[in-house]
């Protein structure tokens, strides 16, 4: 997609990748039933996050964008290890397919829920909806009492503070 004005879409989405991919990675075995509160079933343990994650961006592309990758999103064994290896393969494949597509086609309106929008909207609607979900990971991975490293370098999470150039402290 050379010269493209939605370049910047397709980049994001290679980062959504590798970020869904690192926060996953954060977590442990033991963590996957884990819920934030055990009298909560809203709350998703960190397993349902990943099944949601897997499903409803396959549904996106699928119904919305028009790609279709795979016939099953989630792994045969719905553990750690094979789900990561499960999305980030879906995944790739979903942006090989993205690099493939012209503005014209990320300018054409599908159908969103009950209304209609470009392509271009939509993708930007998907990585803002992966984003929320990953950060409601890494907080429930928190509350687990896991070490996270911050999913976007060194902020004020991590002890760093940018606007005065201070380092983390951590990293060293």
């Amino acid at each position: 997609m050379p010269n493209s004005r939605y370049q910047f879409l397709t980049d994001t989405y290679r980062t959504e990748i590798e970020k869904v991919a690192s926060v996953w990675a954060m977590c442990e075995d033991t963590d996957l039933l884990a819920r934030p509160r055990s009298d909560d079933p809203r709350g998703r343990n960190l397993l349902e996050h990943m099944v949601h994650q897997s499903i409803s961006e396959d549904l996106w592309f699928r119904n919305m964008l028009g790609i279709t990758v795979t016939d099953s999103p989630l792994p045969e064994v719905e553990q750690r290890l094979e789900s990561i290896t499960t999305y980030v393969t879906n995944a790739r494949r979903r942006l090989a397919a993205l690099v493939e597509r012209d503005d014209d086609w990320r300018e054409e309106e599908v159908g969103f829920f009950e209304t209609r929008r470009t392509r271009a909207w939509v993708m930007t609607r998907r990585i803002a909806h992966t984003a929320h979900h990953r950060g409601q990971q890494m907080s429930l991975l928190r509350m687990l009492g896991r070490d996270l490293h911050s999913n976007y370098g060194p902020t004020a999470d991590t002890g760093a503070d940018p606007t005065t150039g201070a380092r983390d402290l951590r990293l060293t």
